[in-house]
């Protein structure tokens, strides 16, 4: 992983939300979670919640994807894997 790619990572994990969204969605593991269980289990409004995953996503750090009408998010194991190599 390249050096401007790892900072931004660590960065976006330095505040207490995303690094409790990230510890949740390493928890579950792959089949990660739509917005609102994130949101129902971290107790976090959902605007509040969409901005964290925004910065998390853009960071490389969480997947995306659409099952049915929900937006599912995931760790990134993938990236997590080169941020400690």
């Amino acid at each position: 992983m390249k050096k401007e790619t790892a900072i931004t990572a660590l960065a976006a994990l330095a505040q207490d939300t995303r690094l409790d969204i990230f510890r949740y969605l390493m928890e579950i593991g792959p089949e990660g979670a739509a917005a609102g269980k994130i949101a129902e289990h971290l107790e976090v409004p959902a605007a509040t919640l969409s901005f964290h995953l925004k910065t998390l996503q853009h960071a490389g750090l969480i997947l995306r994807r659409r099952q049915s009408q929900s937006l599912i998010y995931s760790a990134n194991f993938e990236a997590m894997d080169g941020l400690l190599r």
